[in-house]
């Protein structure tokens, strides 16, 4: 039987997908900030070159500037979502539901700080500033998509399907994936502004291929629609970073095996590296939504995790994953 949602959650739900995809304009213009170095196109915040940021004359600077032409737009774009997560919070403070009303106000309060550190990027001129500016933008997209995510409309109805069971490893590796995936965002970031830890990120995306890759298997073979649901999001944004990231070290080191040299500030090199980094903000919350299924799945009592995995025994109906 089919239940009529309540016209304010459908509003709600709505927002949510909206500010989803509102996020990725300041979150991919922040990324073509970064690697086109623009992050200090202008010495002040929140104006821009001493003028109001919504009179400042930004098509000028298309041709001309453009660097400040990506920052200004950057600012813009964290303005609009800024707009955006006032209305969605506003909407899910009058619905009155607890869950709701917290989320809502806690997306707020992220686009808030991120308004805030991309503020003191600028004034303090500090690349450690902007690599957490950049690290906070992925959590906070993430949580984006996980609320959207918990407001769908068959998501408690997945969560109280038939028992299932899942191999302990598989549960371990789902579980704590996206802290693997956000550590390797990480030394990421720290390659792109402060131009280190190369090998260390290198070695970082044969880990999160290797593990990425087992539980996108094991969830995409368990016998619940929501776990391979989420095996096969995994697999595709895995498969999509994995090319660029290759992609993005042949345009920033080049490959000069096959004659490639990377030229510094090149088209293809902006492009597939802003790329690159958005990507792992998608990849980080395809993990975080895969987690966060199985372990609610696992407290409902719809997953039960088993030792078979590991010591090849008859599968034990004992619910703590060894």
């Amino acid at each position: 039987m089919n239940v009529r949602q309540p016209t304010s959650l459908s509003t709600v739900r709505s927002l949510a997908t909206l500010t989803c995809v509102v996020a990725l304009l300041p979150i991919g213009m922040g990324s073509l900030v970064t690697t086109m170095k623009a992050g200090m196109a202008f010495a002040d915040w929140p104006s821009s070159d001493g003028q109001n940021m919504l009179l400042y004359p930004w098509f000028s600077d298309f041709r001309s500037n453009p660097e400040k032409f990506v920052e200004h737009g950057h600012r813009l774009a964290g303005m609009l979502i800024g707009f955006v997560a006032v209305v969605l919070a506003g909407v899910g403070w009058r619905t009155g539901t607890g869950w709701i009303r917290s989320f809502t106000i806690g997306i707020l309060l992220a686009v808030i700080t991120q308004g805030m550190l991309g503020g003191a990027r600028v004034l303090l001129d500090a690349q450690v500033v902007a690599m957490t500016h950049s690290l906070t933008g992925a959590l906070f997209f993430s949580g984006c998509v996980i609320f959207r995510t918990l407001l769908m409309k068959n998501w408690s109805l997945w969560m109280r399907q038939a028992e299932n069971r899942l191999g302990a490893v598989s549960f371990a590796a789902a579980a704590s994936f996206p802290a693997l995936v956000f550590s390797q965002y990480a030394l990421g970031g720290a390659l792109r502004h402060l131009h280190m830890l190369r090998t260390e990120h290198a070695l970082g995306a044969v880990a999160v291929l290797l593990i990425g890759g087992f539980t996108a298997a094991r969830l995409l073979t368990s016998g619940h629609y929501l776990l391979r649901l989420c095996g096969l999001l995994v697999a595709s944004t895995l498969s999509l970073q994995l090319l660029l990231g290759l992609g993005a070290m042949m345009t920033r080191f080049g490959f000069t095996d096959i004659g490639y040299v990377a030229v510094v500030g090149s088209l293809e090199q902006a492009v597939v590296c802003s790329l690159h980094t958005v990507a792992g903000m998608f990849l980080f919350a395809s993990a975080s939504i895969s987690s966060l299924a199985v372990c609610g799945l696992y407290r409902s009592g719809s997953l039960t995790a088993v030792e078979a995995e590991i010591s090849g025994s008859p599968a034990s109906t004992g619910r703590s994953p060894a």
